[in-house]
């Protein structure tokens, strides 16, 4: 892995810092990185509904939920939450064991 690994104490990174990274590890201008990023966003978006994978670091897929009963915070009262389709990104194992390493 050519990256630093981040320290706890460190700030997340923003949107330039990631493409500034990227750009000069990949040895590209930030505007072709940010390119492909965004197209890599874009088929992400489009193919989600059918399951999209992200090869090392995780898969969208789309999760139908039940009709449940909840209530009203404010009043208390017992509401009906209808069913729907929610989007959930699974993590891969790599990307798993590279955070916490996998017990022995």
């Amino acid at each position: 892995m050519p990256f630093k690994k981040a320290k706890s104490t460190d700030k997340p990174l923003t949107k330039a810092k990631i493409l500034e990274a990227v750009a000069e590890e990949a040895g590209l201008a930030k505007k072709d990185v940010l390119s492909v990023i965004t197209a890599l966003t874009e088929l992400s978006y489009a193919q989600a509904p059918v399951g999209f994978t992200f090869p090392g670091l995780g898969k969208l897929v789309v999760q139908q939920r039940k009709a449940r009963k909840g209530r009203n915070p404010a009043t208390g009262e017992t509401i009906r939450i209808p069913a729907k389709k929610v989007l959930k990104f699974r993590i891969a194992k790599a990307a798993k064991d590279a955070i916490t390493p996998p017990k022995k």
